[in-house]
């Protein structure tokens, strides 16, 4: 009778100790994919954002050395990412590309312009930086004009600033959510214990003596818990991979061994954070209240 109830009590405190572990590995792997959707966003919000063009036409009557010492005074300016010298003869060949007819023989001559094409840094990448910028540019006397949507780089960076907004509230919620769900499970594994550790603290034993074990069992769990979220984050990645090759690059290799560092560091924080606590609420409980 003896065996049976130990086997039981261990197979309780194994099944236990499963789901704690499982609990955090779950979460860890949904922290991880919002911070991979995130990543991923903010790339995307730079790409938009150093692709869009300005567009300087200059006179037709201008000298190539003063568009090239131009060209080079816009490359030197730190809001811009490059420029692209478009000539009038490269801008007719592209849009008879384009139309599939050579307009020119209807027109009997080119009557597009010779333009410079300005491509911002991300972080300058707005409406009143650009606007500065093509008025210091209107000062140059080979400039004729000076074109860009403003109405369109306004709209992408309200749409790129609202879904930001939306991923960190997000990605806030589930973190909260995340350690009340470690939380419960814990404080739950502890609860099953806390006639052992009444029992141990009617005999002498310290509170420091009482709580290591169970601290201890936390750090390992949090261990466990931090490789198997590591490892089925790896798996997530190489299968959506193989669908979108475009998801990860050569350079995001430092963010992914950053990211997958936090999810194990983490892990193993609030596992061992969380246990202590749990353990210290029973350690100060009154014993009329064990048994609620």
């Amino acid at each position: 009778m003896k065996q049976a109830q130990e086997k039981h009590i261990k197979r309780r405190l194994r099944t236990s100790s499963l789901s704690t572990v499982l609990s955090i590995s779950m979460v860890l792997l949904m922290l991880g994919s919002m911070s991979f959707i995130y990543v991923n966003s903010q790339r995307l919000t730079k790409y938009i954002k150093e692709n869009i063009g300005i567009t300087v036409i200059l006179n037709d009557n201008a000298k190539a050395v003063d568009v090239l010492q131009f060209q080079k005074n816009l490359d030197a300016n730190p809001v811009t990412k490059m420029t692209t010298y478009v000539s009038k003869e490269e801008a007719a060949s592209a849009l008879t590309k384009e139309l599939g007819e050579d307009f020119m023989q209807f027109l009997g001559h080119n009557p597009l312009s010779n333009t410079i094409d300005i491509f911002m840094n991300s972080a300058y990448a707005e409406s009143v930086t650009i606007e500065a910028l093509g008025q210091e540019a209107l000062k140059n006397e080979i400039v004729k004009e000076v074109k860009y949507q403003k109405d369109l780089i306004d709209a992408i960076n309200q749409n790129m600033n609202k879904l930001n907004l939306i991923l960190i509230c997000f990605c806030a919620l589930l973190l909260i959510v995340s350690i009340t769900l470690i939380n419960n499970t814990i404080r739950l594994t502890v609860y099953s214990k806390r006639f052992i550790i009444r029992t141990m603290k009617l005999v002498g034993a310290t509170n420091s003596f009482i709580r290591k074990p169970f601290v201890m069992t936390g750090l390992r769990q949090g261990v466990i818990a931090g490789l198997i979220g590591v490892l089925l984050m790896m798996l997530a990645l190489f299968a959506v991979q193989k669908e979108m090759p475009e998801l990860l690059q050569l350079q995001d290799l430092q963010t992914v061994i950053i990211i997958f560092s936090l999810l194990f560091v983490f892990g193993i924080l609030i596992s061992t954070f969380v246990t202590h606590f749990s353990v210290n609420k029973y350690l100060k409980i009154k014993e009329e209240k064990l048994y609620h």
